[in-house]
């Protein structure tokens, strides 16, 4: 169809005439409101750009109890299957400050627990009051189908 008979059938819709392609033999238009379909192309970009991996945080410290560890454990373990680094952060208080390697083995015990599904860019640091170990995901990407295991029988979450 010519281009003065598009322009003309498009000002009696009251619509715009828009280029779709360019480099294509003719050039390809539509008869669109360009208002919406300006409106839908950025709806577009903003589907496209990739999902920034979250930093998400649990906390420890150098006497917590066992199963209060294994809870983190399974937190962590959500975390590192949605595909979020994790911060794990071992606090001080006063005397703990004079035995580090007891945060360091609590560190430690949570990243072997979720091995498998993550690993520490570097070894647990003592900063401060602080003992800190951020793990990443090992795959990128989701992982929904990973749950959080349950160490004492084997058996898996639902």
């Amino acid at each position: 169809m010519p281009v003065r008979q598009s322009l003309e059938s498009a000002q009696k819709l009251g619509l715009d005439l828009v280029l779709v392609a360019e480099k294509a033999t003719p050039p390809v238009v539509k008869i669109v409101d360009y208002g919406k379909h300006k409106y839908e192309q950025s709806k577009l970009k903003k589907d496209k750009k990739p999902k920034a991996q979250d930093v998400k945080g649990v906390k420890l410290s150098p006497n917590i109890g066992e199963h209060d560890l294994q809870v983190i454990v399974k937190k962590t373990r959500s975390f590192l299957g949605d595909g979020d680094k994790v911060r794990a952060v071992c606090r001080f208080r006063q005397r703990e400050l004079q035995h580090p390697e007891v945060g360091k083995r609590k560190i430690l015990a949570l990243v072997e627990a979720v091995a498998d599904i993550g690993k520490p860019d570097k070894e647990p640091l003592l900063n401060g009051r602080e003992m800190v170990v951020v793990i990443n995901p090992v795959s990128t990407g989701k992982n929904k189908d990973v749950k959080a295991e349950n160490p004492q029988d084997g058996s898996k979450e639902v």
